[in-house]
């Protein structure tokens, strides 16, 4: 009964397109979208034809200005229903992305029940939205700014977190004010579609949400290229931001959360067994498919055969399995063949130079894995960075770990990188805590702790890690621009 029901939830949303308040068949090609666990086509979406894509914006743009004219109360009821929807309905809502990601069902809840979290986070904050008043340099003078909505947002969205990284984008610009259509991954499209069909139930007016379907080169393209979009926010990989920020056509306002590569220090005065705890979580939860996954780990040479054992363990009692027939496995399948196989190419180039393979290593065996994108959690041991694990961002359940003999050293290696986004340390000792705090230059750093962000403080990178913010407040003000509005009045002059 639950597999019929779920099969009916995509049929339902197959080939649909959500523009202006409703739901229509795409008029595009279909492109298949699979189930990563056993290469079954689950359904199709329709690529958005170019008069889809315009029919969208100009729904955007025709709903912005009465959207942003709602008092902030408004919009915040409209939030808190919404996330009260889609919380009543995370069962059915994980089962969806299950069946197109690959993630076990409760995992895939957790995320559902994430978004809601948004929905009601972004809603209180719509109402203290406030703004300030300047002191000037001469009396009779008056200067005021307040914060107003951009306008339309192009929310290009990646399939590894498919409903809480267009939860961020959808509860900021809808209690900001802005309207916004989204693009989601071709690969996870149901699971934005899903939440289109609760921004209908929950009453939030056509044309303030749509959600457009396709590859991102063409659909997503067209977003950026528009003239009549004002932002765009992307999370995806730092090759697609860069391009994304040199194709705009027309100055444009981006948010880009892009690539992590990120680094783990375990120094001597860790607790090792919570260090160990936190690498296999934040290492391979999602199957490492997250920007702020651990790719590399750095420890202390006196605690490092000690910390290897215990990573190693960690990783082979982890399960693997089909997460709609095993919602409570630790990993599901990967999500398509592309990130599977970039392990499997970072693997032989480790191993190649010199790596020792710990744990892992291969494919979990049985006619149960045989038609999916499997892996078992892979740690590696006596990484350099010649090996591409501890150069590139893997997405994928695979971790190097590597010696150091000081503080600076592990500095020094955990900061040679392009990206910025999120780094991990475990220590108790105060000096080495504030000494690693202050030197690792990342957007995020987490301390004994493998969870970077929470909703309510600002999550984003440096570098090539992206421009901008996504939670808290800051991630609010993204979807503002600022008005100064200098008045003479003339008392006091």
């Amino acid at each position: 009964m639950a597999d019929q029901t779920l099969t009916q939830s995509i049929a339902a949303l197959d080939g649909m397109l959500f523009i202006d308040g409703a739901f229509r068949a795409g008029q595009g090609t279909r492109l298949p979208v699979e189930n990563p666990a056993t290469g079954e086509v689950i359904g199709h979406i329709a690529a958005a034809t170019g008069a889809e894509v315009e029919a969208a914006v100009q729904a955007a743009r025709r709903a912005f200005r009465p959207w942003a004219a709602q008092l902030p109360k408004t919009r915040a009821v409209a939030l808190h229903r919404l996330g009260d929807l889609i919380a009543a309905d995370a069962d059915a809502m994980a089962r969806i992305m299950t069946a197109e990601q690959g993630k076990p069902v409760n995992e895939a809840r957790g995320e559902i029940l994430k978004l809601a979290e948004a929905c009601h986070f972004y809603a209180e904050e719509a109402t203290r939205v406030h703004g300030e008043i300047i002191p000037n340099d001469q009396p009779g003078f008056q200067s005021l700014v307040v914060r107003e909505p951009i306008g339309v947002v192009g929310a290009i969205t990646p399939w590894n977190y498919p409903a809480e990284l267009v939860g961020w984008k959808l509860c900021a610009s809808l209690a900001a004010g802005c309207t916004i259509i989204i693009k989601p991954a071709e690969l996870t499209p149901f699971t934005a579609l899903a939440i289109a069909a609760k921004c209908q139930a929950a009453g939030i007016p056509a044309g303030v949400v749509n959600v457009l379907t396709g590859k991102g080169s063409q659909v997503g393209q067209a977003l950026v290229e528009h003239p009549q979009v004002d932002k765009i926010a992307f999370t995806g990989s730092s090759a697609v931001g860069l391009h994304i920020q040199q194709s705009c056509p027309q100055v444009k306002r981006l948010s880009l959360e892009l690539g992590g590569n990120c680094p783990m220090i375990v120094t001597a005065s860790a607790d090792i067994a919570a260090a160990v705890k936190g690498a296999a979580r934040r290492s391979f939860r999602n199957c490492g498919q997250i920007c702020i996954a651990i790719n590399r780990i750095y420890v202390d040479r006196s605690v490092y055969g000690e910390f290897l054992a215990g990573l190693g363990r960690a990783a082979e009692a982890l399960s693997v399995a089909n997460g709609l027939t095993d919602p409570a496995a630790d990993l599901g399948a990967m999500a398509s063949a592309e990130p599977l196989e970039k392990t499997r190419a970072h693997l032989r180039d480790a191993l190649d130079k010199g790596a020792r393979l710990i744990a892992g290593g291969k494919a979990p065996e049985g006619a149960d894995y045989a038609k999916g994108h499997f892996f078992r959690p892979t740690v590696l041991a006596d990484c350099t960075h010649e090996m591409l694990v501890m150069r590139e961002e893997t997405f994928g359940p695979l971790v190097g770990v590597a010696p150091y003999d000081d503080l600076a050293e592990a500095v020094r290696l955990a900061n040679d990188t392009p990206y910025g986004l999120a780094s991990y340390v475990y220590a108790r000792d105060l000096t080495d805590i504030q000494t690693l705090s202050a030197g690792l230059d990342y957007g995020n750093v987490a301390i004994n702790t493998v969870d970077a962000g929470i909703m309510n403080a600002p999550y984003g990178g440096r570098k090539q890690s992206g421009v901008g913010y996504e939670h808290g407040r800051e991630g609010l003000l993204e979807y503002f621009n600022f008005k100064h509005v200098r008045l003479h009045h003339g008392v006091g002059g």
